[in-house]
């Protein structure tokens, strides 16, 4: 499978989230809820991350997974814990720990970035900030096919 990722607009002095991702100062996203939610055991070692700016129609990079940690049924010390831990690879910003203050997160650490010639997003309705996916063709204008939450589903 592979994972299409929306990046956030905002970050650290307004730094752009995909811009820390390219600039090598971000390896690692986060994605958080009360109860477990997509990707939340559904992203594995291996796979392939595609990463698109919020708001643009672009899928613009590409990362492989290097590890994941699912968390479920979080107190607010490990949660504090967990997100400082690793701070250095995530790169929040104060307002993103607070978003990502959740008592279920899925991190997930990444390597290999490269940008690559953008792809243009064909959005359906109401996806999700990621996408699980067979190919990334299957979002791609031209080749897509209609979004299907099958793989979505625990």
């Amino acid at each position: 499978m592979v994972h299409l990722v929306y990046c956030d607009n905002e970050g650290k002095n307004g730094e752009k989230v995909l811009d820390k991702i390219l600039a090598g100062t971000k390896t690692m996203v986060v994605r958080g809820a009360s109860g477990r939610k997509i990707p939340h055991s559904r992203v594995f070692e291996g796979e392939i991350l595609y990463f698109m700016q919020k708001g643009t129609s672009k899928i613009s990079a590409t990362a492989t997974v290097k590890n994941v940690e699912n968390h479920i049924k979080l107190t607010e010390e490990e949660i504090i814990k967990i997100l400082e831990e690793n701070q250095s690879k995530l790169n929040l910003s104060l307002k993103q720990k607070e978003r990502w203050h959740k008592k279920c997160l899925c991190l997930v650490q990444f390597k290999d970035v490269k940008e690559i010639i953008p792809l243009e997003f064909d959005h359906q309705g109401n996806m999700d900030d990621w996408l699980i996916i067979e190919k990334i063709e299957d979002v791609v204008v031209g080749t897509s096919i209609p979004y299907n939450y099958e793989k979505s589903r625990f």
